[in-house]
């Protein structure tokens, strides 16, 4: 049974809890999936508009449940953006929130439900969108700002992944986990599917972790975890969590990038003194979420590392490349409407794209992107590595790496107060190379994707 589908369990206990809408009981759930459900026609398409509310995770687990191909996307994504994508796609429903700014019904369209903050648009079209039959879910690729490539999962792929995630983290009906991340994000999703599948209790607010109005929720509600990127733990630590009186708190989860070594030790040293699980995760879209996890009792011993598959994976290292296995890799790409068709093309096999070793231990280390290389006077360069000795070097900055060959640019927040002259003269010596090459430029902020990862497209803009 699949793990959004109607469980046997106690219908008056709670799934979610909303700043919003307040409660939602699992029983509600059952019967606001049987009377969406009325509304859509199986195995049709529908573009769902996100945001952290309950009405964004009751649509989501009600597309599933009636076998409607959900693709999730983010409730404030540029409007010609969605537009777009609807264009491309050809979506048969669209599900957004009352009065959102971003979606304009037109003459095709044709209110057929409302609840819980939400509309569901009926789309009248010429041509059906054949879909796989085994497609469940579609969501926009790493760092995609509307691009029409999507990543195609199956309902193998999310509730397997699904289950490893509460098998390693060891979740059960009594976590009370707080949103941090958006949840047309793979790892903000995870979350949700992990912790539906295991009977507890989400907890939702759109106050960002950076607020006090946060905490205050988070503490009464008594959350019990909470996830985040490298982003989110490096302000965690500007905003003075380290000293925050948080007795409820059980797991804190990272996954989303690599966090620098000094970082994960101060987040280790802390969840050690706290009594707090801490724990290292390894993911991409196209594994569904999660690869790897590095168990709370190693993230000191074994700091940098993405620590050992999931339960019911396996890694291989070909040719430098770090090879994932694993009934949670997804179907493929979609570039169209018309590989919403398409069968499943990587067979459980991804080639991540990741460079990376494995220790005496059997831990895994990620070593750099295939991708992220620069060729500069005959020697390649890492750019990912780069980063991480900057980082190593000026602890609490920000930085970020793009280029072309035989030009390394260094990207640093101005409010860092740091001199340009010295990072060169610094990273020159450091890697023994020549500074004419090198070019440091000071900005006013590294931008970030809604995820919480560098955008490195826009800065190569720049």
């Amino acid at each position: 049974m699949y793990f959004f589908e109607e469980q046997v369990l106690d219908k008056d206990r709670i799934y979610l809890r909303s700043e919003k809408e307040g409660s939602v009981t699992y029983g509600e759930l059952d019967c606001f999936c049987k009377e969406m459900g009325t509304h859509m026609e199986k195995r049709t398409l529908v573009f769902l508009l996100c945001q952290n509310t309950a009405g964004s995770v009751l649509g989501y687990i009600a597309c599933l449940r009636n076998r409607v191909v959900p693709l999730l996307l983010d409730c404030k994504m540029d409007y010609n953006m969605l537009k777009d994508l609807i264009c491309h796609y050809e979506p048969d429903y669209v599900f957004a929130p009352k009065g959102h700014q971003g979606y304009s019904p037109d003459e095709r369209t044709q209110l057929v439900y409302e609840a819980y903050g939400y509309n569901l648009y009926d789309i009248s079209k010429e041509t059906e969108t054949k879909l796989n039959e085994d497609l469940a879910l579609l969501l926009t690729t790493s760092g995609s700002t509307g691009s029409p490539k999507l990543v195609r999962q199956s309902y193998e792929n999310i509730q397997s992944n699904a289950e490893s995630i509460v098998e390693y983290l060891e979740l059960n009906e009594k976590e009370r986990p707080i949103s941090t991340l958006p949840m047309n994000y793979t790892y903000g999703l995870s979350i949700i599917n992990s912790h539906t599948l295991c009977g507890a209790t989400i907890l939702l607010t759109e106050h960002t972790m950076f607020e006090h109005e946060f905490w205050e929720y988070f503490k009464a509600e008594e959350a019990t975890s909470f996830g985040g990127v490298p982003f989110t733990y490096e302000m965690l630590k500007r905003i003075q969590f380290f000293h925050m009186d948080l007795p409820s708190l059980r797991t804190m989860t990272q996954a989303g990038g690599k966090l620098s070594r000094a970082l994960q030790k101060e987040f280790a040293l802390y969840a050690k003194k706290a009594g707090v699980k801490f724990v290292i995760m390894y993911g991409q879209t196209e594994a569904t979420a999660r690869m790897s996890w590095l168990p709370p009792e190693c993230v000191l011993e074994k700091a940098g590392s993405i620590g050992i598959p999931i339960p019911g994976g396996a890694f291989s290292i070909v040719d430098g490349e770090l090879v994932y296995e694993g009934k949670n890799v997804t179907l493929g790409y979609a570039k169209c409407k018309e590989d919403l068709a398409k069968k499943d093309e990587r067979h459980g096999v991804l080639y991540t794209g990741d460079l990376a070793r494995k220790d005496d231990d059997g831990f895994y280390y990620i070593t750099g992107r295939k991708k992220r290389f620069l060729k500069i006077l005959g020697s390649r360069v890492n750019l990912d590595e780069i980063e991480q000795i900057l980082k190593g070097r000026y602890k609490d900055v920000c930085f970020a790496c793009t280029g072309v060959d035989d030009r390394l640019d260094i990207f640093v927040e101005k409010g860092a107060g740091l001199c340009s002259e010295e990072i060169v003269d610094f990273i020159s010596k450091k890697i023994k190379m020549n500074d004419g090459v090198l070019q440091v430029r000071q900005i006013d902020s590294i931008p970030l994707n809604h995820s919480g990862k560098i955008h490195y497209r826009e800065l190569e803009e720049m």
